[in-house]
């Protein structure tokens, strides 16, 4: 009978055996499985920059932050965040009629803008980088690339593509067909675009600035201006050329001091050295308000007044009488005048301009805040109250005596 007893007991203890042996086996299988997608996630692979012309990564960014720190690897995550179009010299130089005059938009700092038709009858905008400095050139590539990649919004200019054979640097935008904010304000061809169509155009470049800064990372355009702001056939704004951008983490406030921009939009106090914030844009949005509402260029005339100073003691004046006809184009006067939605609108782009250009740097609003009072949504005391027309003295913004 014991021999019995032992028999069984032996055979419960070796089933046992075999479900624990086979529990442990699953549980380190699993444990491995997980291990391997965790390291699938955590190790993705930088994939190369010059490949064929199929969809590929950005090519890497050198980003600087006060010093110069490794090359920002852009890694592959997705097809709408970061694949690009790689091509080559030849089918941009056809695409182009040889860079030819008669395709040739405008020019930059460092570029020249070429209109051109891919092999698929897409238009597009070629900027071509001119051959100066070898870093420098590589630099503005790199950044002006990786940048506006990450970017994806209505109002800030599409990327399509690049070219990087060493020799020769080409980026591929989208081609935005009427021309520039700055041509038809002040160009040649200018054009009498009416009051509310200039309202439009300031609230959507407003919400495409706020974009940018508020977008992760956040992104300093450093040179905003009317000819930055490009128009469709519909008078849609969308900010373009970002050379001289820069994108930076939560955790950072300020870029340089190296005061990069364009005479008249350029913020007081990068003039004299400090450092370059998200603020800067905001002086510089508001001078574009300026020139929407005034029809008058950022620096005008032989000896190069600034809108910006010029109009100070005059805002002072509209804002204490409430009549702003003096200060609005005279090609729009008669809307003006007639209209009672037109008055609103040059009331609170002139409100805003105030609050972005005469403001020290900590007290101008941010960009959303300035989408949020165009739109009606907060009152215009939010940004600019009575008081604050102190700040509205001769040789303001550019000389304080607050």
């Amino acid at each position: 009978m014991s021999m019995v007893v032992v028999a069984v007991v032996i055979a419960v203890l070796a089933i046992l055996c075999l479900f624990l042996g086979l529990y442990f086996c699953d549980l380190c299988d699993t444990s491995s499985q997980g291990n391997g997608r965790d390291i699938k996630v955590s190790h993705k692979a930088v994939l190369p920059v010059h490949v064929d012309r199929k969809q590929t990564p950005v090519p890497h960014m050198k980003t600087r932050i006060e010093q110069e720190p490794p090359t920002v690897q852009i890694i592959h995550e997705s097809p709408e965040t970061n694949q690009l179009k790689i091509f080559n010299y030849k089918e941009l130089a056809k695409a182009t009629g040889s860079f030819s005059n008669f395709n040739h938009l405008g020019d930059g700092g460092w570029s020249q803008v070429f209109k051109g038709t891919l092999p698929d009858g897409e238009v597009v905008a070629i900027k071509k980088l001119a051959h100066e400095s070898e870093q420098r050139e590589r630099d503005q590539f790199n950044a002006e690339v990786a940048t506006i990649n990450r970017t994806r919004h209505k109002n800030v200019v599409k990327l399509i593509g690049y070219c990087d054979d060493k020799a020769n640097r080409l980026i591929i935008y989208e081609y935005v067909p009427n021309n520039s904010l700055r041509d038809n304000l002040h160009g040649k061809n200018k054009k009498i675009i009416d009051l509310s169509t200039r309202f439009k155009i300031a609230l959507a470049s407003a919400e495409g600035l706020a974009y940018l800064h508020e977008c992760n990372p956040r992104v300093i355009h450093r040179d905003i201006k009317t000819a930055n702001i490009l128009l469709d056939d519909n008078f849609e704004p969308k900010i373009a050329d970002f050379g001289l951008a820069k994108d930076f983490s939560n955790s950072v406030t300020h870029i340089s001091t190296d005061p990069k921009g364009t005479k008249g939009y350029v913020a007081p106090e990068n003039l004299k050295g400090k450092k370059l914030t998200d603020k800067s844009d905001v002086f510089s949005f508001g001078v574009v308000l300026l020139e929407l509402v005034t029809g008058k260029q950022a620096v005008e005339g032989k000896n190069a007044v600034e809108l910006a100073v010029w109009i100070a003691p005059q805002l002072k004046k509209v804002f204490y009488s409430g009549s702003y006809d003096t200060l609005v184009d005279d090609k729009l006067r008669e809307e003006y005048n007639k209209n009672e939605a037109a008055k609103n609108e040059a009331a609170r782009m002139l409100h805003c301009a105030a609050a972005c250009v005469y403001k020290p740097a900590a007290g101008r609003p941010k960009m959303s805040e300035i989408v949020e009072v165009l739109k009606g949504n907060m009152a215009l005391e939010c940004v600019w109250q009575s008081r604050d027309s102190k700040f509205l003295h001769d040789g303001a913004p550019y000389y304080s005596i607050v």
